[in-house]
């Protein structure tokens, strides 16, 4: 979620926020169901540290490059990421059949309303907050500790 509120401070519109979650929610949901098929496997001693990263490049470009060409293709090339994430914490893995398939969904359906929740939540008050003079050093100084969590859980997960 955290991943979610990076790509939120970055956002300058309604337009932009919508983009960034669907090609993130096409790309995890993407990598899950590869997951699922047995077709896409990454150990978490990988994938973990590099979710991590991805926060923290992701906090790092809202504040030195925000209106990247690659913004979307950056987010996809994570949420493929983030989606093998899931999938290793789930441990997938076994025959596919119809109560997996119907956990898998449930998932992904839990994952995409906490996506909207926060979106709803925070982007509302972005825009209000955007308004006044303090709004950019405070979203600089919010988004700068994102990147330091993220540099803090890329740490630890590699020495795990």
């Amino acid at each position: 979620m955290l991943f979610v509120l990076a790509l939120l401070l970055g956002a300058r519109g309604l337009r932009g926020v919508l983009t960034v979650a669907t090609m993130f929610t096409l790309a995890h949901s993407a990598t899950l169901a590869l997951a699922v098929l047995g077709w896409a496997s990454v150990p978490g001693a990988v994938v973990e540290p590099l979710i991590a990263l991805s926060i923290a490049y992701t906090a790092v470009a809202n504040l030195v490059a925000p209106a990247s060409r690659r913004r979307l293709a950056v987010v996809f090339g994570f949420g493929l990421l983030h989606g093998l994430g899931f999938a290793g914490a789930l441990q997938l893995g076994g025959e596919v059949d119809a109560p997996m398939l119907l956990s898998l969904l449930s998932f992904n359906v839990g994952v995409e309303l906490g996506q909207t929740l926060i979106i709803l939540l925070v982007f509302p008050v972005l825009l209000w907050a955007r308004r006044f003079a303090w709004s950019a050093p405070a979203q600089a100084v919010a988004t700068g500790a994102i990147g330091v969590v993220g540099l803090l859980w890329f740490v630890e997960r590699l020495s795990v």
